[in-house]
C-alpha cells in the first residue's frame, strides 16, 4: 500500500510563514519602484526635461517605459502634454498643491498675523521653513507699495543670502552656519576666508538679537527683517518677514520694523505652543 504524500516537510523545513510572505513582498516592491518611478518623472519635468527623450535620459529608462509612465501621469492630470511643445506639470498637482498649503497647521495658523503685519508695514510679508538645506517659501501677502517682491509661494533660496534663511539657523552652531555660507551654488565665486568671517560675525549679532537682516545679498536695493517661530519644543520651526526696497528700509526704520516682525513671529510661536522665557530684545541688543 502506498504511503500517503506528506505535505508537512517541505514547510517544515522553511521559516513559518515564508512561502506565502515572498509573493506579497515581490509585489510590494515592484508597486514601490513603480511609485518612485513616476515622482521622478514629475521631478525630471519639474526641473525642465519636458520632452521624451529628454525624459528618458534623465531617468536612465527606456522611451517605451518612459512614455508609459508619463501617459498615466497624464491620464491622472498630474501632468499635460501638448504636442511639439511636450510635457508640463498638470492642474492635479497644483489642487494638491493648494490644499497642502491649506492644510498644513503652520500656515493656518500664520496667515493672518502675516496679513496683519503687511497691513501695519506696507510691505511685502513672506512665510518660510528650511527644507533640505534652502529656504522654502510657503507663504507671501504682498505690500501695498508700487512695486512687487518677486518671489513665489514655492520658491528656494539660499539661506547665507536671504533674512529668512539666517533667521531658520540662528540656532545653529558656526560650523553650520560656515556650511551654508560656503554652499553658494553655481556661478558664484568660492568665498574668501574674510567674507566668511563677516558673515559668521553678522551670524552673531543676528543670534544675539533674535532678528537677522537681507542687507541686498540676494538681490540689489532689496533688503528685508526676518524672525524665527519656534514650536512647543523651542525648536525654529519656520521664519517670517519683511521685504521692501532700500527706500523703505533704511537702519532706521528696519530697526523699528525688527520689534514688529519679532513680535509677529512670537505670536505665531505662541499659537504653535511656545512659551516665552523673556520678552522682546532691547534695542541696543538689535543689529545695527
Amino acid at each position: 500500500m502506498r504511503k500517503p504524500l506528506s505535505t508537512g516537510s517541505r514547510e517544515s523545513s522553511a521559516e513559518p510563514g515564508r512561502t506565502k510572505e515572498h509573493r506579497p513582498e515581490t509585489h510590494s516592491t515592484q508597486g514601490a519602484q513603480t511609485l518612485m518611478r513616476g515622482l521622478d518623472v514629475l521631478e525630471a519635468i519639474a526641473a525642465g526635461a519636458t520632452d521624451l527623450p529628454a525624459l528618458a535620459k534623465t531617468l536612465g529608462t527606456t522611451r517605451t517605459t518612459t512614455h508609459r509612465l508619463a501617459s498615466a501621469l497624464v491620464d491622472r492630470r498630474y501632468l499635460n502634454f501638448t504636442p511639439r511643445e511636450g510635457y508640463s506639470l498638470g492642474p492635479k498637482l497644483l489642487e494638491l498643491g493648494f490644499q497642502a498649503r491649506r492644510d498644513m497647521p503652520l500656515s493656518k495658523t500664520a496667515h493672518r498675523h502675516l496679513v496683519r503685519l503687511a497691513e501695519q508695514t506696507l510691505d511685502t510679508v513672506q512665510l518660510g521653513i528650511l527644507d533640505d538645506g534652502v529656504v522654502f517659501y510657503i507663504d507671501k501677502v504682498p505690500g501695498q507699495r508700487r512695486f512687487e517682491i518677486r518671489s513665489t509661494i514655492g520658491d528656494r533660496r539660499p539661506v547665507w543670502s536671504t533674512g529668512l534663511g539666517k533667521a531658520l539657523v540662528l540656532d545653529m552652531d558656526e560650523a553650520r552656519w560656515a556650511g551654508f555660507f560656503d554652499a553658494r551654488g553655481a556661478g558664484l565665486p568660492p568665498p574668501t576666508p574674510e567674507a566668511r568671517e563677516t558673515f559668521l560675525e553678522q551670524m552673531r549679532t543676528y543670534a544675539r538679537a533674535g532678528v537677522a537682516y537681507d542687507l541686498e545679498e540676494s538681490e540689489p536695493q532689496l533688503r528685508c527683517v526676518a524672525a524665527p517661530i519656534r514650536d512647543a519644543s523651542g525648536a525654529i520651526v519656520a521664519a517670517v518677514s519683511v521685504s521692501s526696497i532700500a527706500q523703505y528700509m533704511q537702519p532706521e526704520r528696519m530697526q523699528t520694523l525688527s520689534r514688529d516682525v519679532l513680535e509677529t513671529a512670537m505670536t505665531i510661536s505662541s499659537a504653535l505652543g511656545w512659551r516665552a522665557s523673556g520678552g522682546p530684545v532691547a534695542d541696543d541688543q538689535r543689529p545695527g
